[in-house]
């Protein structure tokens, strides 16, 4: 195991299974999307796994829950994070796993309720 690795778990929520166990080098959050064979996956939860080793926890691995995801056309860099969806507009939820409440689906370049901020 490399220093900067972390043991991660991918678990798919459903049907609920192991994708399998990998080696990351960044800190994946719920929002993110990950790719893994060759099918892209969007990280809904991230839970932490510790281990009780010369009397202290420490963390074991991460278990990411993700479910089967493309990634969205449309993302903004704001505040250092990406989020979904055209953030000039007043709905916007600047959210990385919801894009607005009037049309979450997208896309926003066609959405008849689109108010700039």
């Amino acid at each position: 195991m490399e220093p900067d690795s972390l043991p991660t778990e991918v678990i798919l929520t459903h049907p609920r299974q192991t994708l399998g166990n990998i080696q990351l080098d960044w800190i994946p959050q719920p929002g993110n999307y990950l790719d893994l064979k060759g099918k892209t996956y969007a990280v809904l939860e991230r839970r932490h796994r510790y281990q009780l080793k010369s009397g202290r926890y420490r963390l074991h691995k991460v278990a990411l829950y993700v479910q089967s995801a493309p990634r969205p056309a449309e993302q903004s860099l704001v505040n250092g994070r990406w989020v979904i969806g055209d953030v000039s507009c007043r709905y916007n939820a600047r959210s990385e796993i919801v894009r607005c409440a009037v049309n979450p689906e997208g896309p926003c370049d066609r959405c008849r309720l689109y108010e700039p901020v």
